[in-house]
């Protein structure tokens, strides 16, 4: 009798299909960790841009408490500043 060159029980295409799904359950995997990652770090800059919004307020409303006329030019030349770069 003729020998198949295959051992019993080993079916290439099963072959093939079980290392398709394992290498697409490695890529599902890393996009899921990725896609953790991302989610914290949006979480990490969402925090220190509210501190640092909660900073400059502070500090917006000190300086229009003890210096308002300065703070009105400052603001007054940003404006002119923005408006310029605006329209170029």
């Amino acid at each position: 009798m003729a020998q198949s060159s295959h051992t019993r029980g080993s079916d290439p295409v099963s072959d093939l299909k079980d290392k398709a799904s394992d290498q697409f359950q490695k890529v599902t995997d890393q996009a899921e960790d990725l896609a953790n990652r991302v989610t914290e770090h949006g979480r990490e800059v969402t925090e220190r841009v509210g501190e640092v919004a909660g900073n400059f307020k502070g500090a917006v409303d000190r300086s229009v408490k003890h210096q308002p006329m300065a703070t009105l030019a400052v603001a007054a030349a940003v404006g002119f500043v923005l408006g310029a770069i605006w329209k170029s």
